[in-house]
């Protein structure tokens, strides 16, 4: 996870993907801030959905049915509200997708 960048909230929540190529590289796809766990669990969804829809379906499954997993999301967003990060990994044969949601301040 990079820094929160300057402009970034410092109560609520901080939503990221990126994605981790062979040598290292990182490519930054998105971020977006977010004031509540249940917000920060919905961009994270859809950015899931983003993903999946890029990849080959045996590499999409896990992602599909992330977003289909009730019990997962509640926990995403207990950790949240708890004041963890959540973080979320899917591949392919030569990327790795990282998405991730964080506390940036005093959010409870």
């Amino acid at each position: 996870m990079s820094p929160l960048p300057a402009w970034a909230p410092r109560a609520g929540y901080w939503c990221e993907a990126s994605a981790h190529t062979p040598g290292a590289r990182t490519i930054w796809l998105n971020s977006h801030p977010a004031n509540s766990p249940r917000t920060a669990l919905r961009w994270l969804c859809s950015r899931v959905q983003d993903v999946t829809d890029q990849l080959d379906q045996p590499y999409a499954q896990p992602g599909h049915h992330w977003l289909t997993d009730e019990a997962e999301h509640e926990r995403a967003r207990t950790a949240l509200a708890h004041g963890e990060t959540y973080v979320l990994t899917f591949h392919d044969d030569t990327t790795r997708y990282v998405l991730s949601a964080r506390p940036t301040g005093s959010a409870r």
